[in-house]
């Protein structure tokens, strides 16, 4: 909530559903064949009355049938066409979108984990060394079979912190970020990696080496208030921008 009690993440999902529903919308009609799309819905009605007006006559529900499998897998070609110009788009949105409302920042007193996935050689070499404001509350868990470390962490203030993961003579650093609000986060710090990094991680690669394969925090998840119930931010945005979809096809004249 704001500081007037204005659920924001909401109102931000909802704005962005409505704004996104619109050019999903404009872009099927402007990448789409609106005419064959008419035409093959005229079909497949067709075919679907065809089933009710001749039901007892076992030869013309056959072919009924298969002319409705056919006239909907053209529908489905004509329509998934404008999906190829959004998807990857669409996709890269989302996931920069998830960075903020996906999961939320650590509350002060609130423990948290840090892992840490290293290579075998320095599984026992491996510490973590934390800031003022930081603090662990137990010791180090090792994770052999994983080749992982985890501690368990609390901050006792709000604060944009950086911690410092120590493998024998190389240090690397993890954002950390304590507070409340909506704030740019990054759960996990990868090396190499690109496309992962792409999708699920906001920091650089971190340093080449075999010792640190990834550095991870774990923030909680953010769930939306939203008409009585508790959302992922991901599933409120597809239900709300479906539905302002057809709202403005119904507005706009489109086929879909």
């Amino acid at each position: 909530m704001g500081s007037l009690g204005v659920n924001v993440p909401a109102l931000i999902v909802a704005g962005i559903s409505v704004v996104i529903g619109l050019l999903m919308v404009v872009v099927f009609r402007y990448t789409s064949d609106q005419k064959a799309i008419r035409v093959a819905k005229d079909h497949l009605k067709a075919h679907l009355l065809a089933l009710r007006l001749f039901q007892d006559q076992i030869a013309v529900v056959i072919r009924a049938y298969g002319r409705i499998v056919l006239a909907t897998g053209h529908y489905l070609r004509l329509a998934f066409m404008p999906l190829l110009f959004v998807i990857v788009p669409l996709t890269l949105f989302i996931v920069q979108l998830d960075r903020y409302l996906g999961i939320q920042p650590i509350e002060p007193g609130h423990p948290f984990l840090v892992s840490a996935k290293v290579a075998e050689s320095v599984l026992n070499d491996t510490s973590l060394v934390l800031p003022e404001g930081l603090k662990a509350t137990a010791p180090a868990v090792h994770m052999p079979a994983e080749n992982e470390i985890a501690w368990r962490v609390v901050a006792n203030k709000d604060g944009d912190f950086v911690i410092n993961l120590q493998a024998n003579s190389l240090l690397l650093s993890k954002s950390v970020k304590v507070g409340s609000g909506l704030t740019r986060l990054s759960p996990i710090r990868l090396r190499g990696k690109f496309w992962e990094r792409i999708l699920i991680s906001g920091e650089p690669a971190l340093a080449a080496s075999d010792l640190v394969e990834a550095i991870e925090v774990q923030y909680p998840a953010r769930e939306i208030a939203f008409a009585g119930l508790e959302w992922n931010w991901i599933w409120l945005f597809f239900v709300l921008s479906l539905v302002a979809g057809f709202v403005f096809k119904s507005v706009l004249g489109i086929e879909i």
